[in-house]
């Protein structure tokens, strides 16, 4: 059957904890990628002079979006934990536009699965971040 990323979202897997708070919301999936978007917020600025959303809210979009790519690369949803997530924060996104993650899993051994990603806020050539990282599987 593999992951639901559908009835994941209609469960509110993507509303609960700090995702809710931030407003992440579901954008788009494939087989081993997920797009989720963080919505412009006010309440998101990094420096109010500036009017640009803090780094901290899309690291915490691209953790999530990378985590859930790679549930849907298993197949399946499996405890795991974020190893090591690097972010190279390429550029501020524009004030008052959304910004979308889209993480993809590339390759997944018997214990670590590896990520990478982009932020963009309009243009995917136009990067807001570029992350890479890894996650390992939690088995009891």
């Amino acid at each position: 059957m593999g992951f639901d990323m559908e009835r994941f979202v209609a469960m509110g897997g993507l509303g609960g904890g700090h995702g809710r708070h931030l407003g992440i919301a579901y954008h788009a999936h494939g087989p081993d990628w997920a797009e989720l978007a963080l919505p412009y917020d006010a309440r998101l600025i990094g420096d109010p002079a500036s009017g640009v959303v803090a780094s901290g809210p899309i690291v915490a979009m691209m953790d999530m979006a990378t985590s859930v790519a790679v549930w849907l690369k298993r197949g399946r949803f499996e405890a795991h934990v974020t190893l090591d997530l690097r972010v190279d924060y390429l550029r501020p996104a524009v004030p008052e536009r959304t910004v979308i993650g889209r993480g993809e899993c590339y390759r997944i051994t018997r214990s670590v699965a590896f990520v990478r990603g982009i932020a963009h806020d309009g243009d995917p050539d136009d990067p807001v971040a570029h992350v890479a990282g890894t996650f390992m599987g939690m088995k009891p």
